[in-house]
């Protein structure tokens, strides 16, 4: 029975995939407007169902509390969506003079949604793919498939009233690992949003594809002796319980300067927080923690009581919060993992330097690169700290839940958080659907390449040499805004003299000669190669008119401190007239 699942689950990614791709063709040729009107319809549509598809999350998965979710659901289709609704992501998206970006989609998106907060990060994936003119293609965590396929039909459903492709959002309804990694591995999917455990983001990127991927987040927090003790605890507390601790920005240690350790405590019991005993703690380990030191998926976003009840303790009515003291961290102090339950470790260090030694310790130990916090009056303080955290964000005063995701700070609202090189990720944004693009830049010139061959002989002595009298843009005469009046037949035959008398010249110095030195071998009296141009006339004092000039001719005067004696009737290319006219090397013949 396992393998016809697999079977099934890898035929739907395949199919899935391609309808998408063919979808996503149509979607790439829209108008910011139609992109913009089709976002906006869905975000309505998820904002409306929101209650309905949180409390389907939690009555499928058993993880956190509906109006919680609820709330990141909310934040989903509201906060994200109003930050990014102004973005442009059609066409020229940004201009200098030097530089002109364009924005490019990228195709399919393989998306993978896990279980902890499955409809938040299914309405956050899909408004970000689509602003960014891709389709996309869900793969939900098997214990969360109902509600994440229903987020995604009701969105979908949203879309194609203002003229979305249906196949644009592709959604799982069998999903296996197998059908995951053929979604991935697909020759049609561009890119993929990992969110999930740390054997699926592996996965990702050894699929192949260019992958943002997600680590875990084992977040500490450092109260230092500054901070509003009360303040702090509130906040560590209203991030750690939100949905029963399953965002994975949410507190996992707390660190206190031990100055003010007897303050800290007092204010958690007092709002709520619970310490439990030396012995109630090996307990609650037994449990938090798997044989293979791995966290237990059965306590994972269960309230204080469930999990009490779990490992055979007590709390008191009102606890919103377990609290253990632990002697270390790594494998032989299970609660120093990353819990994501309303379970905290705690620590007590002396000054900020040993906080942020046992911070660093804390992350290193399951949340590289993923989120530190503190809370502190001193923004040297935070900034000190911050400085040493291998983390991509750290938050400062605020929960680290709400901090870094973007509600209670200026990050980038997002629900997926890239943890950079030190969690093994490819970012260490916070993923936006500017990820989802590829930027075109058309570069103009801003600083000429020297040449030594004229462009302009190659291009002229490929002119026909037809009697036709014609007015070029390219050609100039010496007369200031005037007009050559010369044949094309004229033009092949003054360029027909050029090549025939040019001879194979040495590259010129670095430095250019005293302005004294004598003409070189084949150069006139005036200084200008007598080479490739023919005398057409001789003024009084002996100056011969050149003509033809090009900007070999200039860079050579320009070095030598010559001047080119030209007449009315010198033929001055552009590119020459540019470099000379501003040095001043002509000179009326």
């Amino acid at each position: 029975m396992s393998a016809d699942k697999d079977l099934i689950s890898v035929q739907q990614a395949r199919d899935l995939v391609e309808a998408a791709h063919r979808a996503q063709g149509e979607v790439a040729r829209f108008d910011q407007a139609k992109i913009d009107r089709i976002c906006e319809a869905m975000a309505k549509a998820a904002l409306r169902e929101s209650p309905r598809v949180a409390a389907l999350a939690v009555e499928e998965t058993g993880y956190g509390i509906p109006e919680d979710k609820q709330e990141k659901n909310r934040f989903a289709a509201e906060d994200v969506w109003n930050y990014f609704k102004n973005l442009r992501t059609v066409g020229v998206v940004s201009e200098t003079k030097d530089v002109v970006e364009i924005a490019s989609p990228r195709g399919v998106v393989a998306s993978i949604i896990p279980s902890t907060n499955p409809t938040s990060t299914a309405i956050f994936k899909i408004l970000i793919a689509i602003k960014s003119r891709n389709a996309v293609v869900l793969s939900p965590h098997p214990s969360a498939s109902r509600c994440i396929n229903e987020t995604a039909r009701n969105m979908r459903d949203a879309g194609v009233k203002e003229g979305l492709p249906a196949d644009a959002i592709g959604c799982m309804t069998t999903a296996t690992i197998e059908g995951t990694e053929a979604l991935m591995k697909h020759k049609l999917t561009a890119v993929i949003l990992a969110t999930g455990g740390i054997g699926l983001v592996r996965a990702a990127y050894s699929s192949g594809k260019p992958a943002f991927g997600v680590g875990p987040g084992n977040v500490p927090v450092l109260i230092e002796r500054t901070a509003d003790v009360p303040k702090a605890v509130q906040d560590i507390l209203t991030g750690k319980c939100f949905d029963n601790g399953t965002i994975c920005a949410s507190e996992q240690a707390i660190v206190v300067d031990a100055p003010i350790e007897m303050a800290v405590r007092e204010q958690f019991k007092l709002q709520g927080g619970h310490f439990v005993s030396a012995s109630e703690a090996d307990q609650l380990a037994k449990i938090v923690a798997t044989s293979q030191r791995t966290l237990n998926p059965m306590i994972v976003g269960k309230s204080v009581e469930a999990i009490a009840k779990m490992a055979a303790i007590s709390a008191p009515p009102g606890t919103r919060c377990l609290i253990a003291d632990v002697g270390g961290v790594g494998r032989d102090f299970p609660l120093s993992m990353e819990k994501l339950s309303p379970i905290l470790a705690f620590y007590v260090e002396d000054g900020i330097e040993r906080g942020a030694a046992r911070c660093n310790e804390v992350l290193h130990y399951g949340g590289m690169g993923h989120t530190a916090g503190i809370h502190t009056r001193s923004r040297e303080a935070a900034i000190r700290y911050g400085g040493e955290m291998p983390a991509a964000r750290v938050t400062v005063n605020t929960p680290t839940t709400h901090g870094a995701i973007g509600f209670s700070t200026a990050l980038p609202p997002s629900m997926t958080l890239g943890c950079g090189s030190w969690g093994g990720n490819v970012t260490s944004d916070n993923v936006s659907p500017l990820h989802l693009m590829d930027i075109k830049r058309v570069a103009f010139e801003t600083r000429a390449v020297a040449s030594n061959r004229p462009a302009i002989a190659a291009q002229t002595a490929a002119l026909p040499p037809q009697p036709v009298a014609v007015s070029r843009p390219d050609i100039t005469s010496a007369r200031s805004g005037g007009t050559p009046k010369v044949s094309r037949e004229e033009i092949a035959a003054i360029v027909d003299r050029f090549l025939a008398n040019r001879q194979p010249e040495p590259a010129p110095p670095l430095s250019a000669p005293p302005s004294n030195a004598q003409p070189a071998s084949g150069a006139g009296g005036n200084g200008v190669s007598t080479q490739p141009v023919s005398p057409r006339s001789q003024s009084s004092d002996g100056h011969k008119a050149a003509d033809f000039v090009s900007e070999d001719d200039v860079r050579r005067a320009i070095q030598k401190g010559e001047k080119i004696y030209v007449s009315d009737k010198t033929i001055i290319t552009p590119s020459a007239r540019d470099i000379g006219d501003p040095a001043e090397v002509f000179a009326k013949a």
